[in-house]
């Protein structure tokens, strides 16, 4: 089906961006918002819901106060397309997650509610929107956050084709991640300090991962893992050979590498508490 295309004045074809965040501008109070970045200015969002066709879930890293932080970017197709944006820790995002992870037919659209909660927190909502039934799943400790975000992922990639195309926009592409964007991604995950990857650039005489060849990067790489996994096992050998079999080998044939990067993370802290 060909969409109509129409002509005249229009908005520039980007995504418009919703932060979550619960607060109050002006009086008026909100649980996400746009941000005017020409006036450093929240614009407060006063509907707390949003229809539309889920798109795209991605990782993002971003700036803030100089540190790097890790974001949720929820990419929804509706009348133009959104982003929701949240920290990968909140409670915004793993409440989503959890609802996400029991939808098997992402060709229909959903309703995504941001509820406030105390103290500034942000909790989702997921309702199915044909039906207005919510989707709800039991919060467990031994959630791996890693695999339900590579499960809802891989359930998106084989539902895109049947997700309607929106008239007014399309999702801007991403950039092919550059090595340096790589290293910073893994660096954030891992809390790595950032003066000991300079250190170790440093001993190869150059000042950015880019300028190495891709097995130097695999070993910077390698190195920031082992160290963060250093007091995470008994046996040193287990966390490099864990790194083999969950990382390198899972990277080899297809998997994101954040996602094995995190799901691994998370089996060494799994088996360490479970040792205490």
């Amino acid at each position: 089906m060909v969409t109509e295309i129409k002509l005249g004045l229009c908005n520039p074809p980007e995504p418009i961006y919703l932060y979550v965040n619960q607060g109050e501008v002006d009086g008026e109070s909100f649980v996400w918002y746009k941000f005017k970045i020409s006036q450093e200015k929240k614009i407060p969002v006063t509907q707390r819901a949003l229809t539309g066709y889920l798109s795209e879930l991605r990782l993002t890293t971003k700036e803030f106060k100089g540190k790097d932080n890790l974001k949720l970017d929820i990419v929804v197709s509706a009348d133009e397309v959104y982003v929701v944006r949240t920290g990968i820790e909140t409670n915004f995002a793993k409440s989503f997650l959890l609802a996400a992870s029991l939808v098997q037919d992402f060709s229909k659209p959903l309703i995504i509610v941001a509820n406030g909660g105390e103290e500034n927190t942000v909790f989702c909502n997921l309702y199915d929107a044909a039906t207005k039934t919510k989707i709800y799943r039991e919060w467990s400790r031994d959630l791996d956050w890693a695999t339900i975000i590579r499960d809802i992922q891989t359930c998106l990639g084989g539902n895109s084709s049947n997700i309607p195309s929106t008239p007014k926009l399309s999702v801007v592409p991403q950039p092919v991640p550059t090595q340096d964007l790589r290293v910073k991604n893994i660096r954030t995950l891992l809390d790595y300090p950032l003066d000991l990857v300079k250190e170790w650039l440093q001993f190869q005489d150059v000042d950015r991962p880019s300028l190495l060849d891709i097995s130097q990067i695999n070993e910077l790489i390698k190195t920031m893992c082992l160290a963060w996994a250093a007091n995470k096992c008994d046996h040193p050998n287990h966390a490099e050979s864990s790194y083999q079999n969950q990382v390198v080998d899972a990277v080899a044939i297809g998997t994101d590498e954040l996602t094995a990067i995190s799901a691994w993370m998370q089996q060494l802290q799994a088996i360490k508490t479970g040792a205490m």
